[in-house]
């Protein structure tokens, strides 16, 4: 098999179904506008590290940009493969976002990773300053299922190529 043919295949990958891609929209939505909100919420409420807010916010916005954006039509390369500046302006600007994203997705981890297990008590009179439980263990664990998630797909992915590349041998051996 050529890679041409490869490409060809990628290119023309089919699509899910509308509700599963609505619903997964929706779901891309849902957790940045509840970072959003609790980082809005709570801008003030995590002295011990108070970019932890501020993260939440902008991992927030740019979690829906990202989401929003990629509805748009013109965000598509064209089906007859012609150049479309639009589009490809859609393009530059989606790789600049997500580099950011992934920036501040790293930045992120070391503000909220780094005062794992803060004092939630905004009440003691300790010297270690406090951190809202809710913001914390939100920002926690939202961070933390992005690495679930990657996990995730890297085992199916490889479950997905093992099972290509034995159904692809059987396949072989059947045209001999």
């Amino acid at each position: 098999m050529s890679n041409i043919g490869l490409i060809r295949r990628i290119r023309n990958r089919p699509q899910p179904p509308l509700p599963i891609l609505a619903l997964s929209k929706l779901i891309a939505c849902v957790i940045p506008a509840a970072q959003i909100a609790l980082g809005t919420i709570h801008l003030n409420d995590c002295p011990r590290q108070h970019y932890i807010p501020i993260y939440l916010i902008v991992a927030g916005v740019f979690g829906l940009l990202l989401a929003l954006l990629s509805c748009l039509p013109w965000a598509r390369t064209p089906e007859d493969g012609t150049p479309n500046p639009l589009s490809r302006i859609c393009t530059a600007w989606n790789s600049l976002s997500s580099l950011f994203f992934f920036c501040w997705f790293i930045a992120g981890n070391v503000w909220i990773y780094s005062i794992y297990k803060p004092n939630y008590d905004r009440n003691t009179t300790n010297v270690d300053p406090y951190c809202d439980k809710t913001l914390y263990l939100f920002a926690f664990w939202t961070t933390t299922l992005v690495y679930i998630l990657m996990a995730l797909s890297m085992v199916c992915g490889c479950c997905v190529l093992v099972c290509k590349l034995l159904c692809g041998q059987a396949d072989r051996d059947d045209d001999v």
